[in-house]
C-alpha cells in the first residue's frame, strides 16, 4: 500500500506531505489545489510510469524532490527522487519494482490506467511488454492499442460480447460487479441482449436493461451509466488478465490492490453518489473471491454525499480525509479531523467544502444580512422589513430558519409598536 508522499518545490506548494491510511483516503479541496496532482504522483510512485503528463516543477531552480514510501513483500520501500532539470527526468531506484500489488487509476475524463506486477514487469529486454496499460476514453471501448491487429486489450465492446457468449466466470463476475455498482436495488444494472447498432459496424454490441423496459446499447447510454459500466468492465478485465498471467508464470496472484480514482462521483446522480464508495469496496471483495486481498482506495471528490455515505464504514484507524486548502495565498494539505457530520448539508458547511450556507448565493446573502440584524441591538423596522422581504424571495416556506427569524421579527415589531 502507498504509505507516504512528500514534495519539495514541485506542485502547488513549496512543501507538502501526506501519510495515507491503509484503506479509504478521500482528497477534498477547491479546483486547482492539487487533488489530481497527488493522484498522478501516487500512480508514478507505485508504477514508475506517468498516466498522464509528467509532473514538472515550475518554481525557481532549486532541487525539486519527491519522496515516496510503500509496503512491499517484506517491510517497506522508500526512495527520494531528485529532479534532473537537464533531462527533465525523475530518476528512480534501479531493479525490480517491489510493489506486490495491482495498481488501477480511473481518470475523470474516462481514461483508465493499469499496472500489473504479472504483466508490466519482466527480466531483460522485451519490446512487446508494456510498462503499463494506458487507456484513452476511446480505447476503453474499442481496445488497446486502437486500430491494431494485435491488442493488449480487446476493449469493452468485444470483451463484454465474448464474455456474454461464453457465459463463464468473467461474465459472472461482470454481472456481480454491475449489481454492486447499481444506483439502487430497485434499478439494478443488468446486461441485455447483444445487438447490431449500425449498418457500418459488424460488431454485436452489449446492451443494458433500462427500468422503463428498453434494452439500450451501451454506446448510447447516459454518461453516468457509461462511466459506471466502463469502470466495472475494467476492474473485471484487469483482475481476469492478472489471474491468467500469474497462472501462466506459475506465480501467486497479487497480494494487494491500490485503486486511484479522480472525482469518483463524475457524471453520477446523487442516488449513485451516496452508494459508489461502499459499492466499490464490495466490488473488490466480489472480484477477488477466495483471495484475501486488502484494497487501498485513494479518491478525489467534490461531493458531500460521497463523504456522508462513507460515514457508516469509516474507521479513522484505517481511513482518512485529506483537505487541500488555500490559506493566505498558500496551499496547505492536512488531515481533516474526523467526526460524523450526519448529512450532506453538514459536510457542505464543514471546512472540507467551506460553504457558509447549503443554499443559493442569493439565499446565503439574505441569511448573512438576517444574522447580522439578529446581532444588532436596536434595528429599525424598515431594516427588518427589508431583510424579511429578501428572505421571502429566496427561502422556501418550510425552511428551518423561518422559526428563528419569525420569532425575532415579531418580537421586534411588538417592541417597536
Amino acid at each position: 500500500m502507498l504509505q507516504y508522499l512528500q514534495f519539495q518545490d514541485v506542485g502547488p506548494a513549496p512543501q507538502m506531505e501526506v501519510a495515507f491510511h491503509e484503506r479509504m483516503n478521500f482528497l477534498v479541496g477547491d479546483n486547482g489545489l492539487g487533488k489530481t496532482f497527488l493522484l498522478d504522483a501516487a500512480w508514478w510512485a507505485l508504477t514508475r510510469t506517468w498516466a498522464r503528463q509528467k509532473l514538472l516543477p515550475h518554481r525557481p531552480p532549486t532541487t525539486p524532490k519527491i519522496t515516496y514510501r510503500y509496503t512491499k513483500k517484506r517491510g517497506r520501500h522508500e526512495y527520494t527522487s531528485k529532479f534532473d532539470r537537464e533531462s527533465e527526468h525523475w530518476p528512480l531506484a534501479q531493479g525490480r519494482p517491489p510493489i506486490p500489488g495491482l495498481v488501477l487509476y480511473a481518470q475523470v475524463d474516462g481514461g483508465f490506467s493499469v499496472w500489473d506486477p504479472a504483466r508490466n514487469y519482466w527480466k531483460g529486454e522485451n519490446p512487446e511488454r508494456q510498462p503499463a496499460y494506458l487507456f484513452s476514453p476511446q480505447s476503453v471501448w474499442d481496445g488497446l492499442p486502437l486500430n491494431e491487429p494485435v491488442k493488449y486489450c480487446n476493449g469493452l465492446i468485444a470483451d463484454w460480447s465474448n464474455w456474454q457468449l461464453e457465459n463463464g466466470q468473467a461474465f459472472e463476475q461482470l454481472q456481480s460487479v454491475l449489481r454492486a455498482l447499481s444506483p439502487s436495488d430497485e434499478e439494478p444494472l443488468e446486461s441485455g441482449a447483444l445487438v447490431k447498432v449500425s449498418l457500418s459496424d459488424a460488431r454485436k454490441h452489449p446492451t443494458i436493461k433500462m427500468p422503463y423496459g428498453l434494452q439500450v446499447p451501451l454506446i448510447h447510454a447516459s454518461a453516468g451509466i457509461r462511466r459506471i459500466v466502463s469502470l466495472g468492465y475494467l476492474l473485471v478485465w484487469a483482475w481476469q488478465e492478472h489471474l491468467a498471467s500469474a497462472d501462466l508464470q506459475g506465480v501467486a496472484p497479487a497480494r494487494e490492490i491500490v485503486f486511484l480514482i479522480d472525482e469518483v462521483e463524475a457524471h453520477l446522480h446523487p442516488q449513485w453518489q451516496r452508494r459508489i464508495v461502499p459499492a466499490l469496496l464490495d466490488v473488490m471483495e466480489a472480484l477477488t473471491g477466495t483471495h484475501t486481498i486488502p484494497v487501498q482506495l485513494i479518491t478525489a471528490t467534490h461531493s458531500p454525499l460521497v463523504l456522508a455515505s462513507s460515514e457508516s464504514r469509516f474507521d479513522d484507524r484505517k481511513d482518512a480525509i485529506w483537505e487541500l486548502d488555500l490559506n493566505h495565498g498558500a496551499v496547505q494539505l492536512r488531515e481533516f479531523p474526523w467526526s460524523r457530520l450526519g448529512d450532506a448539508n453538514a459536510w457542505l458547511t464543514s471546512s472540507a467544502f467551506d460553504l457558509k450556507e447549503p443554499r443559493s448565493l442569493e439565499a446565503e446573502l439574505a441569511m448573512t444580512q438576517a444574522l447580522a440584524l439578529l446581532r444588532k441591538e436596536s434595528p429599525s423596522l424598515a431594516e427588518i422589513d427589508k431583510v424579511d422581504a429578501a428572505l421571502r424571495g429566496v427561502l422556501s416556506d418550510i425552511d428551518r430558519f423561518w422559526v428563528r427569524w419569525s420569532h425575532y421579527r415579531d418580537s421586534q415589531k411588538v417592541r417597536g409598536s
